[in-house]
């Protein structure tokens, strides 16, 4: 005779989870939705934790600012190298067993970056923590994509998008008092100890469950039958389009606000963590309210506030504004605007092909980040010590995502029916 509480529990558990099976279902869940949160924690810090000590690693390996800026360069090279295989491995053999080797790896380059005093050893060491820091960050969440219904997955996506972006925010105001009282040393060492503690809790708490059965579309052979799924292509696309307005503010900032706006260092940090922190609180507070309204009328919200935002930041763009806080509060509604679409549709996404979740998941993320750079570097080439040219380009990437957010809405397609629940 099995307890139903010992029937209830996942199959594939490993040997070594013991502490697993004598916990209640409720408290399992519990622990590995902690351990999940963790793994967001710690991607969303691993970027921006070292970020104050730049002046301090200038001076100690007597760097110019391209040698300091490589450190950032090669972590996201190496982040976006090892996606693609991430996410064939991970449809292939588990979740678990390739977060962990991912984390394993990240605590090497950890590891590699406090070794010695040499900056080449510090610079590889980046590398291999980008390239072990993809793996928790495009697999984590399918954790709870694996497991837990549509509407459950959109609750505890909007929780994790939260707790992402307050590490995000944070990290550089925690760096600072690291470097402060650790020097740069100490931020590596926060990320080691951070990194061993995921490793651990990866390792006891979270089960290999059973991956999706192999299907009729991407079987395991890699990415190509993927692109033959017209419906999720769109949808993959419009999460690339969106990503593009807001990763030019963020990149064209810090030259815009510090170099021709005049605005100070310390200043700086509030404008640009605000619209961290505001889809934070976003998220989380839409969260709760996710299940209480319909959903489709929730994304025709946010095309109307995807307007507001392409009618302020249009504004200010004619009017080629110098006012930092205008430029701040014009962009504002468009980071609100994000925060429902991205809860409600991607889990969708990521259903609309069960056995392929992790590939999907590599493609948005690889393809946010390489077609972000490029639009990024565009903006920068237009770039001419004001506003203006950055908004014009913003606000067109705002149109064209405002059209294909409306198309999603009005598809009668598995989407579609979806949403109507």
């Amino acid at each position: 005779i099995i307890h139903p509480a010992i029937r209830s529990i996942p199959t594939q558990i490993p040997l070594l989870n013991i502490s697993y099976l004598c916990m209640k279902p409720t408290v399992t869940k519990g622990i590995i939705l902690a351990t999940v949160i963790l793994m967001d924690l710690l991607t969303g810090t691993e970027g921006n934790l070292f970020v104050p000590s730049f002046a301090e690693l200038k001076t100690h390996f007597n760097l110019t600012p391209f040698w300091v800026e490589a450190l950032l360069s090669v972590n996201f090279m190496g982040f976006c190298l090892s996606l693609f295989f991430i996410g064939h491995l991970a449809d292939r053999y588990g979740r678990r067993p390739i977060i962990l080797l991912g984390l394993f790896t990240f605590i090497m380059g950890s590891v590699l970056c406090l070794w010695g005093n040499i900056y080449l050893t510090l610079l590889i060491g980046r590398f291999f923590q980008g390239i072990g820091i993809a793996a928790p960050a495009i697999l984590s969440f399918l954790i709870i994509a694996d497991n837990y219904p549509i509407k459950q997955q959109q609750f505890l996506l909007a929780l994790l998008n939260g707790a992402l972006n307050i590490a995000a925010a944070t990290a550089p105001v925690i760096g600072s008092y690291v470097t402060q009282y650790y020097h740069w040393q100490g931020n590596f060492l926060v990320l080691l100890w951070f990194g061993l503690i995921v490793f651990i809790m990866t390792f006891v708490f979270i089960p290999a469950y059973k991956l999706p059965e192999q299907k009729e579309f991407a079987s395991s052979k890699g990415y190509v039958d993927i692109f033959h799924f017209k419906p999720l292509i769109f949808l993959m696309a419009y999460f690339i389009v969106m990503y593009v307005p807001y990763w030019i503010f963020i990149g064209m900032s810090p030259l815009l606000y510090i170099k021709d706006l005049g605005v100070s260092l310390s200043y700086f940090g509030y404008y640009q963590g605000s619209f961290a922190f505001v889809f934070a609180l976003g998220s989380i507070f839409f969260g709760f309210m996710l299940h209480r309204y319909n959903q489709r009328k929730m994304l025709h919200l946010s095309n109307l506030i995807f307007f507001i935002s392409l009618i302020s930041t249009g504004l200010v763009t004619f009017l080629n504004t110098a006012n930092p806080l205008f430029i701040t509060l014009a962009f504002l509604p468009f980071v609100i605007g994000q925060i429902m679409p991205s809860t409600i549709l991607y889990p969708l996404c990521l259903e609309m092909l069960p056995q392929a979740k992790a590939r999907i998941t590599a493609i948005m993320q690889g393809g946010r980040l390489i077609f972000a750079s490029l639009c990024l570097q565009i903006a920068g080439y237009f770039y001419q010590g004001t506003f203006k040219n950055i908004g014009i380009i913003i606000c067109g990437f705002i149109f064209v995502g405002m059209i294909m957010l409306s198309v999603v809405i009005r598809n009668r397609s598995a989407i579609s029916s979806t949403l109507t629940h």
